[in-house]
């Protein structure tokens, strides 16, 4: 083939690529350019997102009151405080950044449940007599959330958030979870309660009978009843911390009125939860009728 024939034939290539993009036709990219294109999209990390770090904050927060907890009744309550409030800042940033993941309201939800139970274990080892009402309190909790977001992950959809409730399921349900205000005042209100019962297990001798013991000081020095003080709970974490920690008394009217005030709301919360945990099984079991007739028809 002679150059002329070769320089003939180009032209008409390149014509005919002009004709095609003319009438709009869509040319596949190369290789090439498919490379270029990926590179250029930005890259995103989900565990850096803006509201994942103030949930791993949350964590850090709660592992730290946790560590406080047996003997330094103030400085935990503050910590737990904290984590608590940040739990409505993260939601705001989720919408804020537009960074709303599946891992960020699973990171939320874990560490809310977590965070509670680990308070109410503690308030079980504070008044033994009333643990059993705690650890129902834990159960309750643990299984409703459960069973809710197993229900709307399986019945709903695996991209279906757990607070998109429809109205015609429950009512209560869905003025609980569509509503930020009510959502928020329970969930406080509700945690506001346990630390306000976590005050009063240092400061309060109607529940904490302990309380009115004498104080070691107002015992002569030297007594058998009051050991040196290396002695004596050598371990914070030893069975006698939180009789150490009541040592320093604090005053019980703040307490008490964050209790009663918070009661209510507290109780409205458990009762949600028992309405959840029938609903979310109510569902389930539907699911399983619907599934037992397909598998009949086949």
């Amino acid at each position: 083939m002679s150059a002329r024939t070769r320089r003939q034939k180009a032209a008409l290539a390149a014509k005919g690529e002009e004709s095609d993009e003319g009438n709009g036709a869509v040319l596949t990219p190369t290789p090439s350019k498919k490379a270029s294109k990926e590179r250029d999209e930005p890259r995103e990390n989900v565990f850096l997102f803006a509201p994942n770090l103030i949930g791993y904050s949350r964590v850090f927060l709660t592992f730290a009151s946790l560590y406080y907890m047996p003997l330094h009744p103030r400085t935990c309550s503050l910590l737990y405080t904290v984590s608590c409030l940040l739990d409505a800042l993260d939601g705001y940033a989720a919408r804020y950044f537009n960074q709303s993941t599946t891992f960020g309201a699973v990171l939320d939800m874990v560490t809310d449940r977590c965070t509670t139970a680990c308070l109410l274990v503690f308030l079980s080892s504070a008044w033994p007599r009333w643990a059993i009402v705690f650890q129902a309190l834990i159960s309750l909790d643990m299984a409703s959330h459960y069973m809710h977001m197993y229900a709307t992950l399986s019945m709903g959809g695996s991209n279906q958030s757990h607070k998109k409730v429809d109205s015609t399921r429950s009512w209560i349900l869905y003025q609980y979870y569509n509503s930020r205000v009510v959502l928020f005042i329970c969930c406080a209100l509700n945690e506001a309660f346990f630390i306000g019962l976590y005050l009063l297990s240092f400061s309060s001798p109607i529940l904490s009978p302990s309380l009115l013991q004498p104080e070691p000081s107002s015992i002569q020095p030297g007594s058998p009843a009051v050991p040196a003080a290396n002695s004596l709970f050598g371990s914070p974490w030893s069975a006698g911390a939180l009789e150490m920690a009541r040592a320093n008394k604090i005053d019980s009217t703040f307490p008490w009125i964050v209790t009663g005030i918070s009661f209510p709301v507290m109780a409205f919360k458990q009762f949600v939860n028992v309405v959840q945990l029938v609903n979310a099984s109510r569902w389930l079991a539907q699911g399983d009728l619907e599934a037992r007739r397909a598998n009949r028809k086949k």
